[in-house]
């Protein structure tokens, strides 16, 4: 009877996250634009997002960015904060002026989160902490502005979050140490030292 019970729970929550969701069908404008100078992870996302059905458009950097907004206008954009070439926000503020239905998702590091905050006042309506997979782009892209998810009844402590980023970061980078501290911006050490502790509660 138990299991029967935790799988009807986690039924109700499944359809309570689907409800916060929008039908990606109902948009007539299904073009994605992701600007990401990183291009590996640019490339795995976007085969991620083509197989969800948006129609993927790429951009290394804020000058192409800037460039494809003008011609295709994207109905979605997801948009990384830091780029070679400038600022993720110029590529934002070109989007809402060409179309401002266009929803659109900042990509940042942990240590940018107020100027990301700064980028949903630019028109972004929401920001994820990099690398995001394509999960949680969909879900950030098609959530349903009228049906906000409740807040988690325990949610994560600023530790653990860290905590779970660092090692996540860690495990796409193959488990390589250097690599990981480096796009992490963070001394080799002081990465080492977290790795090596057990994550908090």
């Amino acid at each position: 009877m138990t299991p029967w019970i935790v799988e009807k729970d986690d039924h109700i929550k499944d359809m309570k996250n689907e409800a916060t969701l929008q039908n990606l069908a109902d948009f007539n404008n299904k073009s994605l634009l992701i600007v990401d100078d990183d291009n590996p992870f640019r490339d795995r996302l976007s085969r991620a997002m083509e197989k969800k059905g948006f129609q993927v458009i790429q951009a290394e950097g804020v000058k192409k960015g800037i460039e494809t907004v003008k011609i295709k206008k994207p109905g979605f954009a997801v948009v990384d904060l830091r780029l070679n070439d400038g600022n993720g926000l110029d590529v934002v503020k070109k989007i809402q002026e060409v179309n401002p239905s266009s929803r659109i998702i900042m990509l940042t590091g942990y240590g940018n989160i107020p100027t990301a905050v700064a980028a949903i006042k630019e028109g972004a309506i929401d920001y994820l902490a990099k690398p995001a997979d394509a999960e949680d782009v969909e879900k950030a892209l098609l959530a349903n502005p009228s049906k906000k998810a409740a807040p988690p009844e325990n949610p994560m402590s600023a530790d653990r979050i860290k905590w779970e980023h660092i090692h996540r970061v860690f495990e796409l980078c193959n488990r390589n140490v250097s690599e990981t501290a480096r796009r992490l911006k963070m001394h080799r050490r002081t990465l080492q030292r977290i790795l090596s502790k057990r994550s908090p509660k």
